[in-house]
């Protein structure tokens, strides 16, 4: 079991869902934060096994496939965006 971190922003996380079809270290860094290469290397090794599940190929041997990597961390883009909506609705988010 691996320990999800939480994201560093909604903003962020849509962003590159959306702008990556495959996420590398720095995406992921980006997304989370600083993280360790240990941690990362486990995110990354969860993904896989999601990409494997869901029988998605790898075209690039040091990335994950983006939607699977959401689903394996929890990260459901919709109510990431949904979550972003009602912040803005509620002026707390610029």
């Amino acid at each position: 079991m691996v320990r999800i971190p939480q994201i560093k922003s909604l903003e962020t996380a849509i962003r590159i869902y959306y702008e990556r079809i495959e996420l590398r270290n720095a995406d992921i860094k980006e997304i989370f934060g600083s993280l360790g290469s240990k941690t990362i290397c486990r995110l990354k090794q969860v993904a896989k096994d999601k990409m494997k599940e869901n029988d998605i190929p790898s075209w690039d041997a040091k990335a994950v496939n983006t939607e699977s990597a959401y689903e394996a961390w929890g990260l459901n883009i919709e109510d990431l965006e949904k979550r972003l909506t009602k912040l803005k609705k509620l002026n707390l988010h610029s």
